[in-house]
């Protein structure tokens, strides 16, 4: 932290930007969504969470909006929310298909979702209806250099 302060108060004084992201963890073999969301497919079925990117400018998550088992979800729309104290943020599926389970630890610990993103914080485990949706995601290279490149423009 120490050398994160310094090296900010450097910059600063040599009139130096400083990519401040870019160190967030993406997982190779996960698909991405430009909102956010990761997709850890498994057979037919997919683990659905928020990326690291995400949840880091999200700040400490305080409450997460679960939908029901068995609701469906659409690819790119919203099927819950993220409440962190700096914003709420909507939840968009990155696959369409059945909610076959819900991550109930979120209830009492939604901050699993900040600590461990791709492990404990994951938020839904859905059935896929189709999955050339998954044609249309980033892998992980892709969203690294999205990532960035949004990033920049911040």
């Amino acid at each position: 932290m120490a050398s994160k302060l310094w090296a900010s108060r450097a910059a600063s004084y040599f009139r130096i930007s400083l990519f401040h992201r870019g160190f967030a963890t993406v997982i190779k073999d996960f698909k991405y969504a430009d909102s956010h969301e990761w997709a850890k497919v498994d057979g037919s079925s997919a683990t659905v969470g928020i990326t690291d990117h995400a949840q880091d400018h999200l700040g400490d998550v305080v409450y997460v909006e679960l939908p029901e088992v068995g609701a469906a979800v659409k690819q790119g729309a919203s099927f819950g929310a993220v409440e962190s104290v700096k914003a709420t943020s909507d939840i968009n599926s990155p696959i369409s298909g059945k909610v076959v389970e819900v991550n109930e630890e979120l209830k009492n610990s939604p901050g699993l979702v900040n600590a461990s993103p791709y492990e404990n914080g994951w938020i839904i485990k859905v059935e896929m209806d189709n999955s050339d949706e998954l044609k249309s995601l980033m892998d992980s290279d892709q969203y690294s250099k999205f990532c960035e490149e949004e990033d920049a423009k911040h």
